[in-house]
């Protein structure tokens, strides 16, 4: 009966081989082709597809996406402070930021507290950064920095948070009440003009130093040839 069987599974491989049945797929084999059948057809869709597109951006047909990008302007944000005490944050901002890469990450806000004379643990630092931390990447960015000291001037931050301290010991001055503490519309109104004026006044303040440290160079430049002429 054996013999029977194997010779007729010998048969049935010759007659597959030779053309005269098709093989029968099991129906675990069946459905798994199926399915990688499918997943093929579907990245090779996905990759035409960006073939396509490349296709297009390289002929001028598509445009390029580009990923939408708020500009952060701490000047027009931050209307709240004046243009000294931002200048002042960032310059504090770039003196801790020892990687360079426009951030303040854990280890450089725990060396920056320590240099305060504050130091702070490990989970109050990772808590500090956590309290501004609005993208929730881990670290400080110079806006999320700027908004210690908006939160600092409007007394949000409890006395003994990190944060807190970080401002009181920073020497940046915030104590600063803007347009959100006048008591009428009329006021606000007033303050906002105010503010308005007093950021053209420095704007003004700056060009007119700039103005005057250029003609010093230009003057020390023309006393230079003057002298170095006498020797010729």
């Amino acid at each position: 009966m054996a013999t029977d069987e194997l010779s007729s599974k010998l048969n049935r491989r010759l007659q597959i081989e030779e053309g005269e049945h098709d093989p029968v797929a099991l129906d675990g084999a069946h459905e798994n082709g199926a399915h990688e059948k499918a997943a093929t057809t579907s990245a090779d869709s996905e990759l035409g597809a960006k073939l396509q597109r490349r296709g297009e951006l390289n002929e001028g047909v598509g445009e390029h996406l580009q990923p939408s990008m708020k500009v952060f302007n701490p000047y027009t944000e931050f209307k709240e402070f004046s243009r000294k005490q931002i200048k002042d944050m960032e310059k504090m901002f770039k003196q801790y930021d020892s990687e360079k890469d426009n951030f303040i990450d854990l280890m450089e806000l725990k060396l920056m507290m320590e240099k305060l004379g504050a130091p702070q643990t490990h989970l109050g630092l990772k808590n500090m950064i956590k309290e501004v931390d609005e993208d929730l990447d881990g670290k400080l960015s110079f806006r999320e920095f700027l908004l210690i000291f908006r939160k600092a001037a409007a007394g949000e931050l409890a006395e003994d948070s990190g944060l807190h301290v970080l401002a009181r010991l920073s020497e940046i001055d915030v104590s600063t009440e803007g347009v959100k503490g006048a008591k009428s519309f009329f006021e606000a109104k007033v303050q906002a003009i105010t503010e308005t004026n007093r950021f053209e006044a420095e704007i003004r303040q700056e060009q007119e130093e700039k103005k005057r440290q250029a003609e010093e160079r230009k003057q020390r430049q023309a006393a230079f040839k003057e002298l170095k002429s006498t020797f010729k």
